[in-house]
């Protein structure tokens, strides 16, 4: 192992064919690429695909289980690890994907290289913490030392997704969040340490590239600031969905589907060529 330079994440790809465009998936913290099980189907049938596991999730945990680098993760490093497997893959240039944090790790991607990003599509987007993910955030820190991580994901798990129609995006958010090991808690804990200047500055600075966002109308922690940025972005379209909370594409899987795909489709394609759909 090289003890240096971090391992290449787990990744997957589905190719359906050089004239198709990369549309890359990254989940949140505390998931895997597992939670987008129910778009790999519509995009597969459009796109090409690449799913990506975060350093220390999913498949990438027992890559990152030895590796002896820094105890602290920066939101560049964890954004160079995606644009790496990109490298890797020969992909030059994607429409990027995320649900949750993975939003920010998007939004900083598009930031580092923008000549790599076609578009972002940020489902659940986190763009301003209100007071009670503050408190959250700041509770969660000071008690991580001595308390069962996955105490804590429980509980955010019920705030963050407290209705009934929320229990199958819960139960995968704890599921997902059991591969973790306490280290790499730990370190992503740590990685929210400075998220509210990098928020701020991302609110401030509108990218030259197309955003939607989608929300799900019972995301009451986040929504109302996406609201708000929407209006004040010209480059960002938003898009409400009905009976959803935060993790929307598994709440409401055919339309972050379609609006996500026609999205996509808008940006690539010719209005008049209709491709598998």
């Amino acid at each position: 192992m090289n003890y240096n330079n971090p391992p290449v994440l787990y990744n997957k790809a589905y190719i359906k064919g050089k004239e198709y465009p990369w549309v890359v998936l990254i989940h949140g913290a505390g998931g895997s690429s597992a939670i987008w099980f129910k778009q790999i189907r519509d995009y597969k049938k459009n796109f090409n695909v690449l799913l990506v596991d975060l350093r220390g999730h999913g498949k990438s945990a027992n890559i990152f289980k030895d590796w002896t680098g820094k105890n602290q993760y920066t939101f560049k490093e964890v954004s160079q690890d995606v644009i790496d497997v990109l490298d890797k893959r020969g992909i030059e240039k994607a429409h990027f994907v995320g649900i949750s944090l993975g939003t920010i790790i998007i939004r900083v991607i598009g930031e580092l290289y923008p000549e790599r990003v076609h578009s972002m599509i940020m489902g659940g987007a986190i763009i301003r913490f209100n007071t009670r993910s503050k408190f959250l955030l700041w509770f969660a820190r000071k008690i991580k030392s001595f308390v069962p991580y996955m105490w804590i994901y429980k509980i955010y798990a019920w705030i963050l997704l407290p209705k009934r129609r929320h229990t199958e995006s819960r139960n995968l958010f704890v599921r997902e969040a059991k591969k973790l090991y306490q280290k790499e808690f730990m370190r992503w804990i740590r990685i929210t340490t400075n998220i509210h200047p990098i928020m701020k500055y991302f609110r401030e600075r509108e990218l030259p590239i197309p955003v939607l966002y989608l929300m799900g109308d019972e995301d009451y922690m986040f929504l109302p600031s996406v609201k708000t940025l929407a209006q004040k972005h010209t480059r960002s379209i938003l898009k409400v969905i009905s009976d959803s909370g935060h993790v929307c594409n598994v709440d409401q899987p055919e339309l972050f589907n379609r609006y996500s795909i026609e999205f996509i489709k808008s940006l690539t394609y010719p209005k008049d060529l209709a491709i598998n759909g």
